[in-house]
């Protein structure tokens, strides 16, 4: 089984964690042509292009600048990502074991990278989905993506059991051929909502906890079986058989 979460937009350059080894991401050619396209960018373009403050503008800047300096730090990519979902995986507590299973069963979607494995070393940046780079041709960093990385998670999935569990946010869906990723493998994807009166509801913040939660669950306890996953259980978060459909696995708060 193999687990597929988003990247966070938040990040360091700076963890005293220890790590077994760190390897070289699949797709680290693409990400530094990436790089190296942005340079071009001055902070105020950075702000519109990515929709951030000034300040974040002018960082990303010179992170773009530095990016392929030889001294640049370089950090797995389950150390450097600081969101929600990964303060939750929480690694901090992982033994060298863990590790090696979470480089072998779960994969990180990321729209500089394309794909990354927990151990991959990669540095700070910000990127969007919708970015063009004329250098790609002038096509959105999803469609730059979705002819290379579509076989390539099939082919992923493929050799971990024919099972993905999706606990990325919808958007990175638009990365891959999503249809034909969900024709060839098994895809389950957990939802997480809390009961309001007779609505479920998403409280997104909720929701990305229990996906750090689940994911945690997952590499900790090696679940190898979707049907396993019924069991996990977070702070009032419970399976409902009644609400999951098809490849839905509805996970319900009742407030």
């Amino acid at each position: 089984m193999m687990t597929f979460i988003s990247c966070a937009k938040t990040m360091t350059a700076r963890s005293r964690l220890t790590f077994p080894f760190v390897s070289v991401p699949r797709f680290e050619t693409e990400a530094r042509e990436n790089a190296m396209a942005m340079v071009q960018f001055g902070a105020e373009e950075l702000e519109k292009l990515l929709r951030i403050s000034p300040k974040l503008a002018a960082e990303n800047r010179l992170r773009y600048h530095d990016f392929l300096s030889p001294g640049e730090p370089c950090l797995p990519a389950l150390a450097a990502y600081t969101g929600i979902v990964f303060k939750r995986i929480h690694p901090q507590d992982f033994t060298e074991e863990d590790f090696v299973y979470a480089q072998e069963h779960l994969l990180i979607a990321s729209f500089l990278y394309g794909l990354l494995r927990p151990l991959d070393g990669i540095r700070n940046y910000r990127m969007e989905g919708d970015v063009r780079l004329p250098e790609r041709g002038d096509v959105t960093m999803f469609d730059f993506w979705k002819p290379l990385l579509t076989d390539f998670l099939v082919g992923e999935v493929r050799s971990k059991g024919n099972v993905l569990v999706n606990l990325a946010s919808g958007e990175m869906k638009e990365l891959f051929d999503w249809k034909k990723v969900c024709g060839e493998v098994q895809v389950v994807t957990p939802e997480f909502y809390v009961r309001k009166g007779n609505r479920l509801v998403t409280v997104v913040v909720y929701a990305k906890m229990c996906r750090g939660e689940m994911t945690r669950y997952i590499l900790k306890r090696r679940i190898e079986r979707a049907e396993d996953l019924k069991a996990f259980g977070w702070e009032g978060f419970a399976y409902d058989e009644a609400a999951s459909v098809g490849g839905r696995m509805v996970f319900v708060n009742q407030g």
